[in-house]
């Protein structure tokens, strides 16, 4: 949550987060999740690079799966 907040501070127009639920134990993942779509809601484009896949689809508007460094599927 604080490389979230400190990657908001400078009040970016994209922001970037590669597995921000790696290791996290499951509410602080809940929490990411929340801090995500409100985010989504205010209109901030994130570029989630991200395996929880219940996660990443409970924020995401898209989703492309990527397998040996190409898109496998849209």
């Amino acid at each position: 949550m604080l490389a979230v907040c400190v990657g908001l501070m400078s009040d970016p127009k994209l922001l970037v987060l590669d597995e921000p639920s790696l290791g996290l134990a499951p509410i602080v993942i809940g929490e990411i999740g929340r801090t995500l779509r409100r985010l989504r809601e205010e209109k901030l484009t994130v570029l989630l690079v991200e395996q929880n896949a219940k996660l990443t689809c409970s924020v995401a508007d898209r989703i492309y799966i990527l397998g040996a460094g190409a898109v496998a599927a849209p």
